[in-house]
């Protein structure tokens, strides 16, 4: 997830910044936890982060205090019902690469289906943030199960448990894994299996560079 935001997208791109936003705020969370216990080792790891720093040394920030604006309710059980079907996805292909396969959740219409489309808007995609998590080359997300399944593809079931505001919403849905192997070429950029060729970059990819080209 991360190599991927941060090697293959756009310089610019609001999926790299915000990547990059989210590590310098855990670095610097991690760093003034453990500077009462290692300051010297603190103190240099501060002095080192090579962005623009409120103070200089790390004893002059102050503590921990994480804006609000982390907090968006449903994101977290959003994120683990994700983390639950890639970790059954992941299961049913028995440590191959899952690059070289597309899944296809299906999740009845309710609050689980409404948290993983605040992951994927779309109804099938190669660079949202659930098929990020899903570790797979490409994600469908569907509220039906679909009229044709291949022979060859992986049908897992699960449940997952949305825990909301604290137990007042609790809500046991139910879900479906398809996993087959995908049937384009690997890109030469991003190691994802959307190209049409082995030889030519994934549309994407292709975006980018493009993109890289016309801003020098």
């Amino acid at each position: 997830l991360l190599s991927c935001r941060l090697y293959c997208e756009e310089a610019k791109d609001p999926k790299r910044r915000s990547c990059q936003t989210v590590l310098a705020e855990a670095l610097d969370i991690v760093v003034r936890s453990f500077a009462p216990i290692l300051p010297h080792l603190a103190e240099e790891v501060f002095q080192y982060i090579p962005y623009k720093k409120d103070s200089e040394g790390v004893f002059r920030t102050g503590w921990i205090n994480a804006s609000s604006a982390w907090k968006k309710p449903g994101i977290e059980e959003a994120i683990e019902g994700a983390c639950a079907m890639r970790d059954s996805f992941l299961r049913s292909i028995s440590g191959k690469n899952a690059l070289e396969y597309e899944v296809i959740i299906v999740i009845e219409p309710g609050l689980l289906f409404e948290l993983m489309e605040a992951l994927q808007a779309e109804e099938t995609s190669s660079v949202s943030q659930l098929n990020e998590i899903m570790m797979a080359s490409q994600t469908t997300l569907l509220s039906e199960f679909p009229k044709e399944t291949p022979s060859d593809a992986n049908i897992i079931k699960g449940t997952f448990l949305i825990n909301l505001e604290g137990g007042d919403i609790c809500e046991q849905s139910s879900y479906k894994v398809i996993a087959r192997p995908i049937a384009k070429a690997k890109c030469p950029r991003c190691r994802r299996y959307t190209a049409e060729s082995s030889s030519t970059p994934c549309p994407r990819c292709l975006q980018v560079l493009a993109a890289g080209k016309g801003s020098t």
